[in-house]
């Protein structure tokens, strides 16, 4: 049995939950399939996969394999990526990660130009506000805003992100603007984040950190919602400086307290040190930089 074949036949059948498919996939028939996996758990010594007459299903022991499978595979394809020199042209599957917001109005063009560069690629765009592992998920890839924790992963810095309150103009009228951040506290807020969050806004003043506790009239962890209640003359959010950009340049919005911001949150590009960086993943960074200002802290 070669073991990469059976573990190559073992992703086909989970991924494409059967092994009729998997052999059309593979260039084998049915029953080859089946050797090369019934071979596998003999020498694992364990069940990987649940056969009935419908369906095929993974045991936890095969769903806990298959992550380790995949991160496998994916080395071994890019250790001989690397050693047939095929580093100096992309191709394979390309799998990018970024919040959802951010993603979707900057990393999703840069992900359109890319594929159209080199259409050897496949590309995966991934938009989740949610802190990811790149090697379980198969990511290649992630863009992150703020500082990164002690971690194993490589990191790129390609920009920056200022943190901005913002009000209406009618709001602005009617209730005065702050003009420091103890101003606040008269204030009508809106606390955007994580629902179980602090509510506090940290500001620099007089070269020392303050925080202000804040009580919000509505509280959301959409970035939409709060500043469409914002443009509604809800009060003052705070949210970071893209996401208020299209209501800020129609007017719609206005920035206050722009002196006592703390420091921008630094944008990454990260991706896993265990793996070499392909050139799929360097083109990418390469085209982020050529095609992108992701330098919101201005």
């Amino acid at each position: 049995m070669d073991r990469i074949d059976a573990m190559q036949a073992f992703v086909a059948v989970a991924d494409l939950k059967g092994f009729a498919p998997a052999a059309r996939k593979l260039g084998l028939s049915p029953s080859g399939v089946t050797r090369l996996i019934a071979a596998l758990e003999d020498r694992l010594g364990a069940r990987l996969l649940q056969r009935t007459t419908r369906s095929v299903t993974l045991t936890d022991v095969g769903a806990r394999y298959l992550e380790r499978v995949r991160r496998i595979l994916s080395d071994v394809e890019e250790a001989e990526s690397s050693a047939e020199g095929e580093r100096t042209r992309p191709s394979g599957r390309l799998a990018v990660s970024a919040p959802v917001g951010f993603g979707r109005l900057h990393v999703s063009p840069v992900m359109s130009a890319y594929l159209k560069r080199y259409p050897e690629v496949s590309g995966e765009l991934r938009l989740s506000d949610r802190m990811i592992n790149l090697v379980e998920d198969g990511v290649d890839l992630a863009i992150r805003i703020g500082h990164l924790a002690d971690s194993s992963l490589v990191a790129r810095h390609v920009g920056e992100m200022r943190r901005i309150v913002v009000a209406s103009n009618e709001y602005l009228r009617q209730h005065g603007e702050p003009k420091t951040p103890k101003a606040i506290a008269s204030h009508a807020t809106i606390q955007f984040g994580a629902i179980a969050a602090s509510p506090d806004w940290r500001f620099v003043e007089d070269g020392r950190e303050v925080s202000m506790i804040c009580t919000p009239r509505l509280t959301t962890n959409s970035a939409d919602a709060a500043i469409q209640y914002a443009e509604q003359d809800g009060g003052l959010t705070r949210v970071l400086a893209y996401q208020a950009a299209a209501a800020i340049k129609a007017g719609r919005l206005k920035i206050v307290l722009a002196k006592f911001e703390p420091p921008p949150l630094p944008i990454h590009i990260v991706y896993p040190t265990s793996r070499l960086l392909s050139a799929k993943v360097r083109a990418f960074i390469d085209l982020v930089i050529e095609i992108s200002d992701w330098h919101f802290g201005k």
